[in-house]
């Protein structure tokens, strides 16, 4: 048995004989300058009652020293994942010293030396499981404890932990910072970083509560750090969810911070947020982006409420704190910021994750039934996050806003602090909606699965069909053309529940069902409106009435009810007119998508000749320094990595010869420098030669990934040898070495690896964090012509871990997808 990949069984065992009520937390970062150091000190004391003699407490780290239990040292009982402890009393204190490791992998504590000024910095990550990389711990959500963290770090750093610090001590070259108790919290949200972090202050006030807040990013990224809206749309969210849910801020202070080598997004651990770098733009950024910035934000801030005020029980109830935190992110951006269009982008974006899970064979209800951690892991995904917010927001449709943060209100109130499962929201909610919530509760949150809705003649009327029925509640609206423009003639409002709805309809240009986007559902065009669509589709004024066509477009491609060469022609008919950005963008990453993956193998080479000319033309007439101008000109970047017809043009873009106002920054240069080494116009001196202008985190992962995108055998030979045994890398420089060697979508260079692959990648799963593992296997899964080889590894690996079948039945899928939907061209 794999120790380390703890059961719901036993840690529901555990919580049963266990209740802590401290836990004292002391670490020793004073050597992290040091490269050669590869760990350090950790000591945890633990005080709890126990209704059994024994249990254990979790630990992945390099030693376990001493364990000390009421004052008598025992022997050290420790498998590598779990120290054993023994002859417990009715209270406990327990002390255990050992030894953790310095993480390259972003769980844990993530070390970052910073090349462009050789300060190093520090930050943890723990979700679902990686507290315990740091400190000895009760690795479970429903072990609730209050947490004192002790931290000694070199002089002049920034230490920051959940909360305030409460004592400094200054040594010779040292410091020790002592932080108040946290309220009572889950391990995997307890957070410290510490470096020479630049930081921003800024305070929130609303109705006597004052709280601090606080912006860090590394001193080199401290230009790029755009604290004036960060705090704006921090305080922004903290009014208005301090009023929604009718509850303060618990935490204290509110501090965010931007780390390096970040797996996620974001992670909203209480009082000190952490968030990747990727959401400081080195140049020039869209306002997408800062709107996917400023949704991140709201997202953590709603976690506060949901996740870490009250937490799940168990990881089955992970969409407790996701897919609500994924729902007010979009909401609050949408009425407490300038970010109104919020629901644009969901529509057409973040649904699309949903609906691609939720076609995978792998799919899970989003009360998922959760085994154990690597389960655990592998659920952060398009069900959680956005089928569980689109699906509350098909809940809002049904009760109404008022009801839904009522009951939010109520069960923060009944349950702070604590753990809760699925019916102790239902509960709350179906007191104040009047409405028994269990039906509904069955239809969404229980089930599997995508329905699908099309409209049929049968004789003179007009049927609604859906596949795979449940109650929706939905609007359909008719669109007329006026005047060159398409605009919204009447609406419908419905309730339907069944296969076959029949429906009063009259004559319209456009049918849109689904429309204002309430209800979780794919939705098919009728052959008028879709000709409607095809002429037209650039005159919708309503964004969200475009986002939701292109988001039905969008999945009869996938589908393969559409032709992708029809699907890119559309779009290169009408992007060039649309005029929000965070549906451009997501509309150009679509089309790249389906041209590589959709179209028919006799003509892809075809239609990836005509997007790269497309996006050119669309680059050129942009207007000069607008969002859009820059969106085509990272798709021009990215379609030529697989043609290279403008070449000559985008080395044109590299020397200076630019379109007015198109701002050629650091990352867009490295995607144009890429395209080109990747198409064998651009060698090492040229990549040399812009990482001597980037010698940055950014420019050395960069400079990696375009040398390992060089088009010869060897290269790509090397990088894959990189990648598999290479355990230096880090995250971030493992992806640029499978990045390099899919780039150009170069079949011939790689295909020799694919019955390598299926040998290498339970040893990797065996020997590596899942994190990195899960990297390997998805992103070198081979885009082979047939199924033969991942069948063949299916079929004789029935026992291997189910979190690793698991991804490699996803990625079975996904091939098996792009073949039938060639097939069908």
């Amino acid at each position: 048995m794999d120790t380390a990949n703890l059961t719901r069984g036993e840690t529901a065992a555990r919580s049963a004989a266990v209740s802590v009520r401290h836990i004292r937390v002391e670490l020793d970062l004073t050597g992290a300058p040091e490269r050669s150091r590869t760990g350090f000190a950790s000591i945890t004391t633990l005080e709890f009652s126990s209704t059994a003699e024994s249990t254990w407490v979790d630990f992945i780290g390099e030693s376990v020293d001493r364990v000390v239990v009421n004052g008598v040292d025992q022997e050290v009982d420790f498998d590598g994942a779990r120290i054993a402890l023994r002859d417990l009393a009715e209270t406990n204190i327990v002390r255990i010293e050992g030894v953790a490791a310095y993480s390259r992998s972003g769980e844990g504590m993530h070390r970052f030396h910073d090349p462009a000024d050789d300060r190093t910095y520090l930050y943890t990550q723990y979700e679902p499981a990686d507290s315990r990389r740091v400190m000895a711990c009760f690795e479970q959500p429903d072990l609730k404890a209050p947490y004192t963290f002790v931290v000694d770090a070199p002089a002049g750093w920034e230490v920051l932990s959940n909360q305030a610090a409460v004592k400094v001590d200054a040594g010779v070259g040292v410091q020790r910072v002592e932080f108040a108790p946290t309220l009572p919290i889950s391990s995997y949200i307890t957070s410290v970083a510490a470096g020479p972090y630049a930081r921003v202050d800024g305070v929130w006030e609303s109705e006597g509560q004052q709280v601090a807040l606080g912006v860090f990013a590394r001193q080199s990224l401290a230009q790029y750090l755009e604290s004036d809206e960060i705090l704006e749309i921090t305080r922004q969210g903290l009014d208005f969810f301090t009023d929604a849910f009718a509850s303060a801020y618990p935490w204290g202070k509110y501090d965010q911070i931007f780390v390096p080598e970040y797996n996620l997004g974001a992670m909203e651990n209480p009082g000190l947020v952490t968030f990747t770098e990727a959401y400081l733009a080195r140049g020039a950024a869209t306002e997408a982006q800062r709107a996917a910035r400023a949704n991140t934000i709201l997202h953590e801030m709603a976690h506060m409420w949901f996740g870490d005020l009250v937490t799940m029980k168990w990881w089955d109830d992970l969409w407790l704190k996701e897919s609500f935190a994924d729902y007010m992110g979009s909401h609050a951006s949408a009425v407490a910021t300038r970010f109104h269009d919020a629901w644009v982008k969901f529509a057409a974006n973040r649904k699309a994750w949903a609906y691609q899970q939720d076609q995978l064979p792998t799919t899970h209800p989003i009360v998922a039934d959760i085994t154990d951690l690597e389960a655990a892991k592998l659920n952060f995904d398009g069900i959680t996050y956005a089928k569980g917010a689109a699906v509350l927001k098909q809940l809002v449709a049904f009760v109404g806003d008022d009801a839904f943060f009522e009951g939010a209100r109520r069960y923060f109130s009944a349950n702070a602090f604590g753990n809760t499962t699925l019916d102790d929201f239902l509960v709350q909610l179906s007191a104040v909606s009047g409405r028994d919530m269990t039906e509904w509760s069955d239809a969404w949150l229980r089930t599997t699965g995508v329905s699908t809705l099309w409209l049929e003649q049968d004789g003179d009327s007009t049927v609604l069909v859906q596949s795979d029925p449940r109650p929706h509640r939905l609007r359909v609206g008719l669109y007329d053309r006026v005047d060159g423009r398409v605009v919204r003639r009447h609406q419908i409002a419905l309730d339907i529940a069944e296969e076959r709805t029949r429906i009063d309809l009259p004559d319209a240009d456009l049918v849109l069902l689904n429309d204002d986007d309430l209800t979780y559902a794919k939705v098919r065009l009728d052959h008028a409106s879709l000709t409607t669509v095809e002429e037209s589709l650039s005159s919708i004024d309503d964004p969200l009435a475009r986002a939701v066509v292109w988001s039905a477009l969008w999945n009869a491609t996938r589908d393969g009810e559409l032709a992708a060469h029809r699907y890119a022609s559309i779009v290169r008919e009408h992007a060039p007119a649309e005029s929000n950005i965070g549906l451009l963008v997501g509309i150009l990453a679509n089309t790249a998508f389906a041209i590589r993956h959709y179209v028919a193998d006799d003509r892809r080479d075809a239609e990836q000749r005509e997007w790269v000319d497309a996006a050119w033309g669309a680059l050129l007439a942009a207007e000069a320094g607008s969002d859009a101008q820059l969106s085509w000109a990272r798709a021009v970047a990215a379609a030529a990595s697989f043609d290279d017809a403008r070449h000559t043009e985008i080395r044109g873009l590299l020397d200076g010869d630019v379109p007015d106002g198109l701002p050629v920054d650091p990352d867009l240069r490295w995607q144009l420098l890429t395209a080109l080494v990747a198409t064998g116009h651009a060698d090492e001196g040229d990549i040399a030669e812009q990482q001597s202008r980037d010698d940055t985190a950014s420019g050395r992962t960069a400079a990696r990934r375009a040398l390992a995108s060089r088009p010869t055998p060897q290269v790509r030979a090397a990088a894959w040898t990189a990648a598999w045994e290479d355990r230096t890398l880090s995250n971030d420089h493992l992806d640029a070495e499978i990045a390099g060697i899919r780039a150009g979508g170069r079949r011939d260079l790689i295909a020799a690896f694919d019955e390598e692959y299926f040998g290498r990648i339970a040893e990797a799963w065996r020997s590596r964090s899942i994190e990195l593992a899960q990297r390997l296997v998805v992103g070198l899964f081979p885009a082979s012509a047939s199924l033969d080889l991942v069948d063949s590894w299916l079929t004789e690996n029935a026992s291997a871990p189910a979190a690793l079948r698991r991804i490699v039945l996803e990625q079975r899928d996904h091939l098996a997808r792009d073949l039938r939907v060639r097939a069908l061209q």
